[in-house]
């Protein structure tokens, strides 16, 4: 199983960006579909999920971005409202049934003030 993030680049504050992800290869049935991201000198943080059909978000992320999916081959996080600190490479994640993860390469957004 392969996922391929792309998407992403650069944008302004207040601005848009989305990154997508398209899983290749045959999938378990997925638990967990996700997007972390990384800051450097940070540690990587949780950005959204959907676990058994909810959707959850990390609070400084609540209202200006919204994570999609199209069954555990293809998810979407729309980002709005952008802000110099959601500068980060932003990672997809999956975990399938059986506990096993998969992550993208990651891809990166960078914004300015």
């Amino acid at each position: 199983v392969q996922l391929q993030a792309s998407g992403g680049g650069s944008g302004q504050a207040g601005g848009s960006l989305r990154v997508s992800c398209a899983a290749s290869g045959s999938i378990f049935d997925y638990i967990v579909m996700g997007w972390y991201r990384q800051a450097p000198g940070k540690a990587r943080e949780l950005v959204a999920n959907i676990i058994h059909g909810v959707t959850q978000y990390a609070d400084s992320v609540k209202g200006r971005f919204t994570m999609s999916r199209d069954g555990a081959k293809y998810t979407e996080l729309q980002m709005n409202s952008l802000k110099p600190e959601d500068a980060a490479t932003y990672y997809c994640h999956i975990r399938d049934i059986r506990g096993v993860d998969y992550w993208g390469q990651g891809t990166q957004v960078t914004v300015s003030s």
